[in-house]
């Protein structure tokens, strides 16, 4: 037969099943709670670390064309205008240099003659025609590894110019 356990004052203490079990399982779920806050509250977890902070590049770099057509494509697709926009100006492109590069891109675009589903977009030109004229400003941001063809616009914000 096991020793009986002691409690405070040399009384002794009887420990069903049923009591360790429930002493265990809260033990466990305070310890889980734990471990979940400490995970959710490392304001460093979530950081990305900046090898080379923002500089202003040539705007007709290579890099910079193909992030900035990814950028249309995706601007072309969400918008619900039945024209596609084409770029007009590049206003100014920024790079930071993290875990991929950054490409920070303001640019003037503007509606086109082509309709969004039009087989081809290579003789498009900006609308003339007053009534369907329309320009925009925005600004575009790319995380790009652009030597394995992975580009993704991680923020747009446009105004009507």
């Amino acid at each position: 037969m096991a020793p009986a356990l002691k409690g405070r004052g040399g009384s002794p203490v009887s420990l069903d099943g049923g009591t360790m079990t429930r002493s265990c399982g809260f033990c466990l779920l305070l310890l889980t709670n734990l471990v979940a806050l400490v995970a959710s509250t490392d304001p460093g977890k979530n950081k990305v670390k900046v090898l080379r902070e923002l500089k202003v590049i040539n705007a007709s770099s290579a890099n910079v064309r193909q992030c900035l057509w990814f950028a249309m494509q995706e601007y072309n697709k969400e918008s619900e205008d039945k024209y596609i926009f084409q770029v007009i100006k590049t206003v100014q492109a920024q790079l930071q240099v993290t875990d991929r590069l950054e490409y920070f891109i303001d640019v003037e675009i503007a509606r086109s003659n082509c309709r969004k589903f039009s087989n081809s977009t290579e003789n498009c030109v900006i609308q003339e025609n007053t009534k369907l004229e329309k320009k925009v400003m925005c600004s575009f941001l790319v995380r790009a590894l652009p030597w394995n063809d992975e580009f993704t616009v991680m923020k747009k914000q446009c105004v009507d110019a």
